[in-house]
């Protein structure tokens, strides 16, 4: 299965990163390419938009927590919105990302991002 991406810039140094369709060792090359492109810009949040994801093998992972990393070695943050329950049920099955950083919706994500801004 193929793999398309779009990324969205919105204001504040945010970018939404919404990939759709399959990422594994053949596709995985699509989403860091725009990963890359998205990190270079030195955003202070990426959110990863996931609903599109139908499977996820550990090459994707590896793009997201590529990402993670040098996000956090920047001073940024990153975190999930609305996974599929499979790939959701991966990620918890490794222990890759703190339950902090996967949301349920966007307007969770915006919550939470309220409160930091706010300093709660």
């Amino acid at each position: 299965m193929s793999l398309t991406v779009t990324v969205t810039e919105k204001e504040g140094g945010f970018i939404m990163i919404a990939p759709v369709g399959s990422i594994d060792a053949t596709t995985c090359a699509v989403l860091e390419e725009h990963v890359d492109s998205a990190l270079r810009k030195l955003p202070k949040v990426v959110v990863f938009e996931m609903h599109g994801v139908e499977y996820i093998s550990s090459a994707g992972i590896r793009v997201i927590l590529k990402a993670q990393k040098a996000l956090k070695a920047a001073g940024g943050e990153m975190t999930m919105v609305r996974l599929q329950p499979k790939v959701k049920k991966v990620f918890d099955i490794i222990r890759a990302l703190p339950s902090q950083q996967i949301f349920a919706s966007v307007e969770e994500l915006d919550a939470y991002l309220d409160n930091i801004q706010k300093g709660v």
